[in-house]
C-alpha cells in the first residue's frame, strides 16, 4: 500500500486481485470496498443497500467467502481477491447459478441478485449438494423484497444440480409448503 498526495486528500493505492485480474487501485481511504468497487473500479454489479450490513445486497466473495463490501475498508482488500457478479460469467457463457436464476424467475428487480448469485456461488463450492435448509441457512443475510425465496431456493438446488452433471427440473413448491 502506497499513500501519496492527490490534489490535497491522500489517496492509498492498493494491489488486489479483482475477478481473476491483478488491479491497481487508488482510492480515499475512508471509502468502503463498496465504493471502491463501484466508484473506483467501475464494477456496478455490487450493489449500494442498507450499507449497514443487513440486507446482503452488497455480498463479494472475498478470498472465496462471501463478505458484506460495505461493512469491509477497501484497504482491507490489498493483496485479496475479491469476484463480484462482473466475474461470474466466463465469456457469453453464464455461471449456471445465472442461468437457473433466469430460467426460474428468481431474479424479479434484480437488486439482490448479485449478493445472491455470489453467495450461492461459494456455497455451491464448499458444498456441491446442499439441502434445502442449508441453502436457506446460507442465503439467510440476503434480503429480497420481490420473489418470496421459494424460486430463489429452487434455482440454486437446479444449478446444484446441473453443476453436479445431473439433469433435473426444477423442484416446485407453493407458499404454503411442499
Amino acid at each position: 500500500m502506497r499513500i501519496s498526495p492527490h490534489k490535497s486528500t491522500a489517496k492509498v493505492k492498493i494491489s488486489l486481485e479483482v475477478n481473476g485480474e491483478h488491479t491497481e487501485v487508488a482510492f480515499a481511504p475512508h471509502k468502503t470496498l463498496l465504493e471502491v468497487l463501484r466508484e473506483d473500479l467501475g464494477l456496478t454489479g455490487t450493489k449500494h443497500g442498507c450499507e449497514l450490513g443487513e440486507c446482503g445486497t452488497c455480498a463479494v466473495l472475498v478470498d472465496g467467502q462471501p463478505v458484506l463490501s460495505c461493512l469491509v475498508l477497501g484497504l482491507a482488500s490489498e493483496g485479496r481477491s475479491v469476484k463480484t457478479v462482473e466475474g461470474m460469467a466466463d465469456g457469453p457463457t453464464l455461471h449456471p447459478l445465472q442461468e437457473t436464476f433466469a430460467d426460474l424467475g428468481a431474479a424479479q428487480c434484480g437488486y439482490c441478485t448479485p449478493g445472491f448469485l455470489l453467495t450461492a456461488e461459494a456455497l455451491l463450492e464448499a458444498n456441491p449438494a446442499p439441502s434445502r435448509d442449508e441453502i436457506k441457512s446460507a442465503l439467510a443475510g440476503n434480503l429480497c423484497r420481490c420473489t418470496g425465496y421459494i424460486k430463489i431456493y429452487e434455482a440454486v438446488e437446479l444449478a446444484a444440480a446441473r453443476m453436479r452433471g445431473e439433469r433435473s427440473e426444477p423442484r416446485h413448491e407453493s407458499i404454503y409448503g411442499s
